[in-house]
């Protein structure tokens, strides 16, 4: 087990992606905190650990909130003695045309995938350097900080700052034995991109799950991705597999972003 003794924190962790990341870490051996603003979803996830006997326990997080995120950090190095990795995966999407975009929409969107996870970084990256034993910090971003899409201008700018700070946070962080990269997955099966499909459907005037299937046709590997194909790059990220590398954004996408 790759992670034995490590303690790591997956923001986001109640369903999809980070869910199956949490999953994966307990099967490696570490102690996971499932953070996440449905805490009831975040039991259920640490239960589904718990029941073949991973270990992993649910916290509290609403990343737009400091005050949330310091109490996520004493609650975890409370009950865990420590963070030694950090998934920063919690994010929102909207989908609208670019005239349809307000301040409200624009705030919300960067307020949890910009403001929510970089100081959730920062904060945590703090609580790592305090502790004098390094540390690793992932970052979700997404093949939409790379691609030009009209209908998703606010969140594909988001995820475009996730790369920015990754490879900025790298270099400052680097020197404390901390690194810094991040995964981008390209379109994935989860019930967020039930939300997508919908969301697109009514700006292109298509039915339910239309847009879902011309999104698989343009995905070289034949499928969507299921959040299970992202798990061993966060395995590798989070271990000493990657101590040389900082400031990355591996594309775990199927292709896709070549498109």
């Amino acid at each position: 087990m790759r992670m034995q003794g490590k303690v790591a924190v997956v923001t986001g962790g109640a369903r999809g992606i980070g869910q199956a990341i949490v999953e994966r870490y307990a099967r490696e051996g570490a102690v996971c905190a499932v953070a996440d603003i449905d805490l009831d979803g975040a039991r259920k996830a640490s239960e589904l650990i718990q029941g073949f006997g991973g270990k992993a326990f649910p916290v509290h997080l609403d990343v737009t909130r400091p005050e949330s995120i310091r109490a996520m950090i004493e609650a975890v190095v409370s009950r865990a003695g420590g963070i030694d990795v950090l998934v920063n995966n919690a994010g929102v999407v909207e989908v609208q045309p670019i005239f349809e975009i307000n301040e409200q929409v624009w705030e919300r969107v960067f307020s949890v995938n910009v403001k929510g996870l970089f100081f959730t970084l920062q904060a945590v990256a703090k609580r790592m350097v305090d502790q004098e034993r390094g540390g690793k910090i992932i970052n979700l971003a997404s093949e939409a900080g790379q691609r030009a899409e009209a209908l998703v201008i606010a969140y594909s700018a988001t995820k475009a700052a996730v790369i920015s700070i990754t490879k900025c946070a790298s270099v400052a962080l680097i020197r404390h034995g901390i690194n810094v990269n991040a995964i981008s997955p390209g379109v994935v099966d989860t019930p967020m991109w039930v939300e997508v499909d919908r969301m697109f459907g009514k700006w292109r005037g298509k039915a339910v799950g239309e847009t879902r299937r011309d999104t698989e046709r343009e995905v070289p590997f034949g499928r969507f991705g299921k959040p299970e194909d992202l798990t061993g790059t966060a395995v590798y990220l989070a271990t000493s597999d990657s101590d040389y590398m900082i400031g990355q954004t591996i594309n775990v996408d199927g292709g896709r972003v070549m498109k």
